[in-house]
């Protein structure tokens, strides 16, 4: 196989970096877990009861579930999330798989961990539309089936917690990773687990800049040293046809939340692992196709126009990072009490 050496520019900075076999990482078949929320069965057991679990909505009809579907690619497949009373976002909802390799949350970076990203959701008008996080503790609270389950994990006493319901939902989205992908298969040495064409195409990702961004083992940028979010600014040339036509600077990214002029259409930077299954693309779920989303990041990101054969190549290698899914058994919730949702 062959590695170069190349630089792009993105915005005034200059990123240089050498194609070489250390940069290809494989996907840990463990996901790293915070010091102050380790991972256990019955944690995890917990966790995916409540990201299933409708009823901390406040129609009592949309959970976590709802947007990011692990019987598939963890995600919804609308271009934007449809909440609470038929209410619509206004971004793409991200994949859950892999998302425990990500050092911030959300598109924007909001959120710095998985444990405050759980929190978001539930109060948020558009999703799951409760008032407040007290209101969604008081919910909780009132399913009396699972506090046997909190007090086996957390101790007996006041263990119903905002703090410790997040704390389970995280611990069950650390167990959402898929390795073993065929690209993790051909970076450890089996040669053939790759076809020819996904080969081409990775040695054209690298070449023609793609891994200045997407690198690391989820392909989000995050690598060895790096200890916060990735965020590129997209898009970075906005003097083409896709940026109209996809409608790419109708939102202002990470300055929706900091109001600080510099995050101004800056993005966290999205995992590539398991891509072909999160159609449609981008933010704003603008695009339908992977290859047209090929076209439009090499455009808008690195100002180039790729041939056709180029594009195949690239979605050829994509593809390559579909990793194992790790069966998902839909677990079994406590009673409704009759009052629940009145």
């Amino acid at each position: 196989m062959k590695f170069l050496s190349t630089s792009i520019v993105i915005g005034t900075i200059i990123l240089s970096f050498s194609l070489e076999a250390a940069q290809w990482e494989t996907l840990p078949e463990i996901a790293p877990e915070p010091k102050d929320n380790p991972t256990s069965k019955e944690k995890v057991e917990l966790g995916k009861m409540l990201f299933f679990d409708p009823r901390f909505s406040s129609t009592g009809t949309v959970s976590c579930f709802s947007c990011h579907n692990v019987m598939e690619g963890g995600d919804d497949h609308r271009s934007v999330s449809i909440g609470v009373h038929g209410k619509k976002g206004g971004r793409n909802a991200p994949t859950v798989w892999n998302s425990a390799f990500h050092l911030s949350q959300f598109w924007d970076g909001r959120a710095a961990t998985l444990e405050e990203q759980a929190k978001g959701p539930v109060v948020n008008p558009v999703e799951m539309g409760m008032n407040d996080l007290d209101g969604a503790l008081k919910r909780l609270k009132s399913i009396p089936g699972y506090k046997v389950y909190f007090d086996n994990i957390f101790g007996e006493g006041e263990s119903i917690t905002v703090d410790n319901a997040a704390k389970a939902v995280a611990a069950y989205e650390r167990t959402l990773i898929t390795p073993n992908s065929p690209y993790d298969l051909y970076v450890k040495g089996d040669k053939k687990a790759m076809n020819e064409q996904q080969v081409r195409g990775m040695e054209t990702f690298a070449a023609k800049g793609c891994a200045a961004c997407h690198s690391g083992p989820a392909f989000n940028g995050v690598t060895k040293g790096v200890t916060s979010g990735v965020f590129m600014k997209f898009p970075t040339f906005a003097d083409n046809e896709y940026v109209k036509k996809y409608k790419l600077i109708d939102d202002l990214g990470r300055y929706e939340s900091t109001k600080k002029e510099a995050d101004k259409h800056m993005w966290r930077v999205p995992t590539l692992r398991n891509v072909t299954y999160t159609a449609p693309y981008l933010h704003n779920g603008a695009v339908k196709t992977l290859e047209e989303t090929v076209k439009v990041m090499a455009k808008s990101q690195l100002n180039m126009d790729l041939e056709e054969k180029e594009v195949e190549d690239i979605v050829a290698f994509l593809g390559a990072l579909t990793g194992k899914f790790p069966e998902q058994i839909m677990p079994h919730l406590p009673p409704t009490p009759g009052d629940l949702l009145e």
